[in-house]
Parts: C-alpha cells; structure tokens; sequence
C-alpha cells in the first residue's frame, strides 16, 4: 500500500525560511562574494617607513625635545626667581604683622589705663574700629589724647595699611608663581613625551636597521669634519696671511723709524742708537677669557647630557655654556634664545675659540668653539660631553659674549 506521506524537502532554513539547495547555494556563493568585496576594499596597511624617515623623526624629536627643554630652562629660571620675590614678601609681611601687633598691644594699654580712670569708651571702640583715622575724626578722640598716644595711633594705622598692601602683592606673587609652577610642569612633560617618542621609534629597529643606522650616522659625522677641516684651513691661510701683513707693517714701521733717526742725527750731529721697539701686546683680554672657558670646557668632557641641567656633574647645552664662561667671569642667560643676544655677532670663518655657536632656525642648541671647525657641547639625551664639528648640525649664528 502506497505511502501518503509527502517527501522531505532537503532545502536549508535562511532567515527562519526554507529553501531548496539552489537557494541556498545561491546565498553562500553572495556571501563569499560579499566578503571578499569587503577585503578588497578594505585600507591597505600604512607601509613601514624607511629608514632614513625613522633617522629623520628621530632627529626631529630630538630638536623639539631641545626646544622644550629651554622653555623648561626658562620657566624653571622664572620659577626660581619667583620664589624668592615670594618668600621675601612673606617674610616681610610676617615682620610688619609683627610691627601691627605691637602698636595693637601699646593701644590696648592705653585702653586698659582708661578703662582703671574710668575712660574706657572710646579707646575701646578704637581698638574695633576698622579705620581708626575716620573714628578720630567721626569722635574728636584725638583731641583728648596724648602726644605719645596720638603717635602710637598714627603708627598703627601706618602698620596696618602698609601690611595690607604687602599682603595682597604677596597674594598675587603666589598666583603667579603658581602659574609658572604650570609651565614649568607642562614643559617638562613635553620634553619627556618627545624623548620618549625618539626612544620608541629606535626601540622599533631591528639589529640591522640599527647598523645601516650607524653607518648613515657616521657617514654624516664624516661629512661634518670634512667642512671643519676645510674651515681649518681658511682660517689658518687668513692667519699666515694676517700675521705677513702685520710683519710687514711693523718692518715698515722700522724702517721708518730708522730713517727719521738718521735724519735727526744727521741734522744735530749726534746720534742716540735708541731705534725703535714697537713690542708686542701679547694675547688679547678676549684670548685669556676664551682658554679659562675652554679650559673648563674640556674638563667636562664624558659628563652625560641631563635637560634642564647646570652641572656640576651634567648639563645641557646652554647649562655648560652658562657654566663655561661664569669661569671667566662672564654672566650668561641660562636659555639658548637669551645667551644669542649677549655679545657680539661674528662670522662663521671669522669664529675665534670661547665663542658660542648656535644652531638651527629655532636657536634650540648651542655649543663652544674652540678652533679647527670644532665645537665642545652637550649634545643630547643618551650622549656625554663631546667634541665635534660646528658642521654636524645646521649653524644659525656664532657670538662673542666678550
């Protein structure tokens, strides 16, 4: 007997709906066509950079860590400068709080002496009166005290005005100083993000990244003496040349000097011999300045670079600078974009040693010449005191303090 049963459908449930194989293969295969339109849409991958764009970034954050660091050295300098105003004003004001409490006190005895005769009133109510000059007036007390008392009012009103002004000027250096507090804090925390940045990029390399960055490295270095070399050389064949020219004039100098002794002697019969000796002025004030800097200078040489730093232990660039020349009893700014406007502006070839060479658009480092195209300073983060050419990074000026 056949069977009434009606047969099976073999379709898969899409969205709650059956539907035959066709169907369903028809949805799979829109499916996988789906996803792979959305993988061949989708963002490609930022590409690696290269490595001379990680030398570059690098470098980059290394110069703005330099610039905040000076406004690190510039806040902390404003700071510091602050805190004293402070503190001498609270001192002052502890001081004249002192003074306003002793006038009180001789008042209050004179009260207590009119308070035993019976007079109590109105020295009592001068004691609470906020402005003791207007309850004079407002009263006619004055006329009923004594010279010695009236002086003693007089003072205190004079103490209690004055230490009402030092108290607000106090006030005021206090919220300023709190601002620079701010400043401070911002700076620092912009000078560690950038070094930190730098240290993540580097940390990124790997080890043969990090020779073919040694290799670019040296290679610039390479480059850097070439052109102190080449500087060396100018400035050497300018002296020779300047020292020729000094030796002929004096020769001629002689030689005139000479001849106007013979003409004298001829003239008067005599002679003296005493000629002429134009001597030699010896080194220049410049001169014995600039070999204490460079004296100390050197000594500091393998000191770690630390930003915001003064020695004596380590510095940062214009942390040994300053240093450097307080040696020769020059004060110099503490920032890089101050210590460029003390002395005088010289050319490159024309740089003597003691001078500061500054470097970069922003005048973000400096360092001290000390001939040959060759320069010692504190160069970065990681690095120690070092000689190297004034070439290694882009010059923006060269200064004279002295």
């Amino acid at each position: 007997m056949a069977s009434h049963r009606k047969p099976r459908t073999t379709g898969q449930l899409v969205a709650g709906l059956r539907t035959s194989p066709a169907v369903g293969f028809t949805a799979a295969a829109l499916t996988s066509v789906a996803l792979m339109s959305q993988t061949a849409t989708a963002a490609p991958a930022e590409p690696k950079p290269s490595l001379e764009e990680v030398q570059k970034k690098v470098d980059d954050l290394y110069r703005q860590a330099g610039v905040a660091t000076q406004k690190y050295n510039a806040a902390q300098e404003r700071t510091d400068e602050q805190r004293k105003h402070v503190d001498g004003l609270l001192d002052d004001v502890a001081k004249r709080t002192e003074k306003l409490n002793e006038a009180r006190r001789e008042l209050g005895s004179f009260a207590a002496a009119q308070y035993r005769t019976g007079g109590v009133s109105d020295t009592a109510t001068l004691l609470l009166a906020e402005d003791p000059q207007e309850y004079f007036d407002q009263s006619q007390l004055m006329s009923r005290l004594t010279n010695r008392q009236k002086e003693a009012v007089d003072d205190y009103q004079t103490q209690q005005i004055e230490t009402t002004k030092k108290r607000e000027e106090a006030t005021e250096s206090l919220a300023s100083l709190t601002e620079s507090q701010a400043d401070l804090k911002a700076s620092k925390q912009d000078v560690q993000q950038k070094l930190s940045e730098a240290r993540e990029l580097l940390s990124e390399l790997t080890a043969e990244e990090k020779a073919r960055l040694a290799a670019i490295e040296k290679a610039k270095e390479e480059e850097a003496r070439r052109k102190a070399e080449e500087l060396a050389r100018r400035q050497a064949e300018e002296e020779r040349q300047r020292q020729e020219a000094q030796a002929e004039q004096e020769q001629a100098e002689q030689e005139q000097a000479e001849q106007e002794q013979a003409e004298q002697e001829a003239a008067t019969g005599s002679g003296t011999g005493t000629g002429s000796d134009s001597g030699s002025t010896g080194s220049s004030s410049y001169a014995t300045m600039a070999a204490k800097v460079i004296d100390f200078a050197e000594a500091q040489i393998g000191k770690p670079y630390v930003w915001g730093a003064t020695g004596p232990e380590s510095y940062d660039c214009s942390g040994l600078t300053q240093a450097a020349w307080k040696t020769a009893g020059v004060s110099l700014p503490r920032t890089t974009w101050d210590q460029v406007k003390v002395g005088t502006t010289v050319s490159v070839d024309n740089a003597e040693p003691g001078d500061l060479v500054f470097f970069y658009d922003d005048i973000s480092h400096v360092g001290i010449y000390i001939g040959n195209g060759e320069m010692i300073h504190a160069p970065k983060p990681g690095a120690n005191v070092r000689v190297e050419s004034i070439y290694y990074m882009p010059i923006h000026s060269v200064v004279r303090p002295a």
